[in-house]
């Protein structure tokens, strides 16, 4: 688009902030995500692994990856759901991210501390 027709339609450009800007939200963004990730990567594991051993014993487990498949799908659905609100598009870039991870974090955790200790 020609700069002078943006300019006349919206008003002068003005750059936005970048993340760096706010260090704070940005690693605690970070260490939201990388606990929600690393939760996932325990709870897939052990699902894979129940999978497996129940596999090796000649039960059914498809039911039992269909349902965690779904969970998982509709976890990422509801965070799709939320980022598309309209007073959550109208947060700054980083305050949105800040948001999408701190929902998404407790339940994993949650479960994954829980299997963690129950399986031992």
């Amino acid at each position: 688009m020609n700069p002078q027709t943006y300019a006349r339609l919206y008003g002068p450009w003005k750059p936005t902030p970048s993340a760096s800007a706010r260090p704070g939200v940005t690693l605690l963004t970070v260490l939201l995500g990388a606990a929600t990730v690393l939760s996932m990567a325990w709870l897939t594991f052990l699902v894979g692994m129940v999978a497996l051993w129940g596999a090796a014993e000649g039960a059914a487990v498809g039911g039992f990856l269909v349902e965690y498949a779904a969970g998982v799908a509709g976890g990422g659905a509801l965070l799709t759901a939320l980022a598309f609100v309209p007073g959550v598009r109208r947060m700054t870039p980083a305050g949105r991210r800040l948001l999408l991870t701190a929902v998404a974090c407790p339940v994993p955790l949650v479960l994954a501390v829980v299997t963690w200790l129950g399986v031992g």
